[in-house]
């Protein structure tokens, strides 16, 4: 079905304005109609719209016009005669007739819809019942014509009477009311769909359009927070250096003997002063990942080595809390190619968490053992995760009988400043910037990171990081 133009209104197309015949009919549908009509009464027929486009065309060869347009006269006659018929205006309901130099006839019938004239039928040319010789208009007007020849091929043309012709004209216009009924009713369904997948198209850009701002104002404000929270913490760290500098030189006594109250006080404000500078770095590194601006010095890294020396790290803390800290290598592991101060990072930060977190009486377990991880991720490889080879890995576990993540929680602790229990009541302190750290450098050596439930009771986090390297150690 052809399409109308889209500034039509649909009150237009329900009401039948500003539509032609050329909107509501199958070309090649019509086409095949009036050639029928043409096969059963060999009548020469054609269809125009109102702006004079023919639509369909069922005629034959006629001998007679052939010869009549070998002479000059002739052939000037007839192309006024068939100007004359393009001019023609029936009429909404109308029907004329009109003569041809050769005595042949010519009937044109309007074809309207909704009391509209939207296009014309015109039948002919054909002899009417009652000729049955040459005019003698045309051998006035061609006295040089052979009318023996003229008439022979006259006789040829199709015949009908006026009659026959009119109810023709009648049985083609109802079979075009019922075309144009139909062609009108899908062309206003598929308009009207068109029009509501026009408006849903536009409200969606327009809800695009929004979130693309709010989604670039946000950005915005991310990167300004980042940038804030890099010069905060820079010009945080010098002073805080200082005060730890001053608090352990007075611990030391340089500034003079000191009561034991007196240096239970520099003690406290040295610690202090050292959990705040840890709080620090962690928003320097934040900023850093998130900018992109983190340098990673990336070297072959021995996984035992590093295991152990966090497992010994953090074994004072844990004695103080009564928590045992253990190492369990399952075989030889190969070594990780990785910045290994960033590596150890990733672990000091799992371990001191599970430490945290571990009641009087727990366990904290260490443990790596070599594996294997798809080359593309799924979230980078957009399905060519199916089609990756795998690579060596190595995968580091930090295992606790602590208090344990509820599952509804595992995929947010990963979440900058976010806390499972951040009521003010709660235990343990932190800001919250430990596991998103981790995350950002586990994805900066092409890891991945997640967490496992350990029955009964606590945790497992499960870091996962791809070796370059085929050594072993």
């Amino acid at each position: 079905m052809p399409a109308i133009a889209t500034e039509r209104t649909l009150d237009d197309l329900a009401l039948g304005r500003g539509i032609g015949l050329e909107d509501l009919v199958d070309r090649d549908a019509l086409g095949e109609m009036v050639q029928s009509f043409y096969d059963l009464f060999h009548i020469p027929l054609r269809v125009f719209g109102e702006t004079g486009v023919m639509l369909a065309d069922a005629t034959s060869h006629q001998k007679l016009y052939t010869y009549l347009n070998t002479m000059k006269n002739c052939r000037l006659a007839l192309a006024e005669v068939v100007s004359a018929i393009k001019a023609i205006n029936p009429g909404n309901e109308g029907e004329v007739t009109y003569p041809c130099i050769s005595g042949a006839v010519y009937r044109v019938v309007s074809i309207t819809y909704d009391a509209r004239r939207i296009g014309r039928l015109i039948l002919g040319p054909f002899l009417p019942a009652h000729v049955a010789d040459l005019p003698d208009s045309l051998v006035e007007l061609e006295p040089d014509i052979d009318r023996g020849r003229a008439r022979t091929l006259l006789l040829e043309m199709p015949r009908a009477r006026e009659e026959t012709v009119a109810q023709i004209a009648r049985h083609l216009r109802r079979s075009l009311d019922l075309i144009l009924f139909s062609g009108h009713k899908a062309l206003l369904t598929s308009n009207m769909h068109l029009a509501t997948v026009r408006d849903s198209y536009r409200e969606l850009q327009d809800k695009n359009t929004k979130l693309q701002q709010a989604y670039d104002r946000l950005k915005e404000l991310d990167r300004l927070k980042s940038n804030f929270l890099a010069t905060v913490s820079h010009e945080l760290r010098t002073p805080l250096t200082s005060i730890i500098g001053y608090s352990e030189m007075l611990v030391e006594g340089i500034a003079g003997d000191m009561t034991e109250e007196q240096r239970e006080f520099i003690q406290t404000i040295r610690e202090k002063g050292e959990q705040l500078l840890g709080l620090i770095k962690g928003l320097l590194d934040l900023s850093k990942l998130e900018s992109g601006t983190m340098s990673m010095r990336k070297q072959n890294v021995d996984v035992r080595a590093l295991v152990h020396d966090v497992a010994q790290t953090l074994t004072p803390t844990a004695r103080k809390k009564g928590v045992e800290i253990g190492v369990r290598i399952d075989g030889p592991l190969p070594q990780l190619w990785g910045d290994p101060e960033r590596m150890r990072q990733i672990l000091l930060n799992l371990t001191e968490n599970a430490v945290k977190f571990t009641p009087s009486g727990g366990t904290v377990t260490l443990s790596g053992q070599i594996t294997s991880m798809d080359s593309v991720s799924d979230a980078e490889g957009g399905g060519l995760v199916l089609l990756s080879t795998k690579r060596t890995a190595v995968e580091l576990r930090v295992a606790d009988t602590g208090i344990g993540i509820p599952e509804i929680e595992r995929t947010r602790v990963f979440d900058a400043f976010y806390q499972v229990d951040s009521s003010s009541t709660r235990e343990q302190g932190g800001t919250g910037l430990g596991l998103s750290i981790v995350k950002r450098l586990v994805d900066a050596h092409d890891g991945n990171v997640r967490i496992e439930s350990n029955h009964p009771n606590g945790s497992v986090f499960v870091v996962t990081l791809p070796s370059r390297r085929a050594t072993m150690t």
